[in-house]
């Protein structure tokens, strides 16, 4: 996700809320141009509709790009899937506030941390080498095998 830590700041926050647009929702979960135009063209049909079936998207997106799109928003939490129709919800009011609460009580706080064991099935090691070009200190390194 494309979420930049000033643009929701409360200064930005209250010129952009004036004029809320679907670009700017889309902006955050979407870097490419033409995803973003896909996933705010549905969610605006969404909006619009009040429900939205796969037999009703929007002209000139496939069913299954809309599909793959709308399951995303899904996902996201954005819209809700009941009865085979998408319709929009709210469920990040509360969650937005609960995050930013719990990230500021972990920045104030001291506790030691053993990311170890909160990440047991992690994978540490260093990756072996997979190709490309040979590296000049190769012989030195016993991990990567001569060609």
């Amino acid at each position: 996700m494309a979420i930049k830590y000033w643009e929701f700041e409360d200064a930005p926050l209250k010129d952009k809320i004036r004029s809320p647009k679907i670009k700017e929702i889309a902006k955050i979960f979407f870097e490419n141009e033409t995803e973003a135009y896909r996933f705010s063209k549905l969610i605006l049909a969404v909006k619009k509709n009040s429900k939205l079936r796969l037999k009703d998207i929007p002209e000139g997106i496939p069913i299954a790009t809309a599909k793959r799109y709308l399951d995303y928003a899904v996902q996201i939490g954005l819209i809700k899937h009941e009865a085979n129709a998408y319709e929009l919800t709210d469920r990040y009011s509360r969650p937005f506030r609960n995050i930013a609460a719990y990230i500021k009580a972990w920045m104030d706080s001291d506790a030691e941390e053993d990311l170890e064991t909160e990440f047991a099935n992690a994978r540490t090691e260093k990756q072996k080498r997979r190709g490309g070009r040979a590296q000049p200190n190769q012989a030195a390194d016993p991990a990567v095998p001569e060609p």
